[in-house]
């Protein structure tokens, strides 16, 4: 049986009982409606990017998403509609899009993983979330064995959320429709850090080959590039910024990271509450190990197992709650494992 940490970036993850490839739609569709018709348990991998899959594996049938190809139908004076397969490259899409000329996905550059994981998670950084730009997504419904497409309001999108994700596994994703912007211009920058890379304010526009640059050098810094020098295998940020109540985002220290939610809620950052729980960079627990790069990053520094990486985020999610009061939640999908 094939290992599935062949299949993830983490590296870790136990044997498969049945892998299979698709190469298509239509196979996408075939392939789960015969596991459903078995009544074996499926596990759709994309890019395996933001997956801990246990050491045990998956006792049913995993299906690997290969499809690609995308559809541009577009105004040369205003923007287009995107049509992109969910087995297509993320990134590779990004750095398409503003190749052909349009804008509004620059921030989200350097991002692992394929088009179709990106509306579950509702992949976000540096100020913008993909929400922004999903005009509709088209999915196979497991329950109702037929196609239905979402609309951006349907997907019910928030902060690292979707009704993807909320009723994980019931739709498969088959391609995502994008409407963007044609220019040059960026998106107001949103974030400080970026803004500050870049020498510009808050709210200013630069040129969305300048952001992208800049995006995908802020993430080797950190250890987030998949293909980043000597970087070892992680699934990117493992925790979620927690957003807290106001009562609970005021009793943390001043210095505190706090961004403002629209519903009257605050955003803290993981990183910040690990590292002033006294997690550390390097910090390795058997096999696992925070990145010396960044506190989010949990790492296999080569010979991890997936039980070492849950202990060590177990040993994080501990010190942040005792010091802090605050449960981090696993922004990556735990497979065969859990952190309670």
């Amino acid at each position: 049986m094939e290992q599935l940490s062949n299949f993830t970036t983490l590296r870790v993850g136990g044997p498969a009982r049945k892998i299979v490839h698709a190469h298509t739609e239509n196979e996408l569709i075939e392939f789960v409606k015969a596991a459903d018709k078995n009544n074996e348990q499926v596990l759709i991998l994309g890019g395996g990017s933001n997956l801990l899959i246990s050491d045990a594996g998956f006792e049913g049938t995993v299906i690997r998403v290969e499809s690609k190809g995308n559809a541009l139908d577009y105004d040369a004076c205003s923007g287009g509609m995107i049509e992109v397969s969910a087995g297509e490259d993320w990134d590779k899409f990004v750095a398409l899009t503003i190749d052909k000329g349009f804008a509004d996905l620059e921030s989200l550059s350097g991002i692992p993983g394929t088009v179709g994981g990106a509306p579950i998670q509702n992949i976000g950084a540096y100020g913008h979330e993909v929400s922004e730009t999903v005009a509709r997504v088209k999915t196979f419904d497991r329950q109702k064995s037929e196609i239905v497409t979402f609309s951006n309001s349907e997907c019910k999108f928030s902060y690292r959320h979707s009704i993807f994700k909320e009723e994980l596994g019931r739709y498969v994703i088959l391609n995502v429709t994008f409407q963007l912007r044609k220019g040059e211009q960026s998106l107001p920058i949103a974030y400080a850090e970026l803004a500050k890379h870049l020498s510009v304010n808050i709210g200013d526009r630069v040129k969305v080959t300048d952001v992208r640059k800049a995006v995908l050098q802020l993430r080797a810094s950190k250890g987030m590039l998949i293909d980043s020098k000597n970087e070892i295998n992680s699934a990117g940020s493992f925790f979620i910024n927690p957003i807290l109540s106001k009562e609970i985002a005021d009793s943390l220290p001043s210095e505190a990271p706090r961004w403002q939610q629209p519903d009257g809620k605050v955003k803290t950052s993981a990183a910040w509450l690990m590292e002033h729980a006294g997690i550390t960079k390097g910090e390795k627990l058997a096999g696992a190990q925070i990145s010396n790069k960044h506190v989010l990053a949990l790492t296999n520094s080569g010979d991890a197992t997936a039980e070492d990486i849950v202990e060590l985020a177990k040993k994080a999610r501990k010190k942040v709650f005792e010091k802090f009061g605050i449960k981090l939640q696993a922004e990556v999908q735990l497979v065969g494992v859990d952190l309670d």
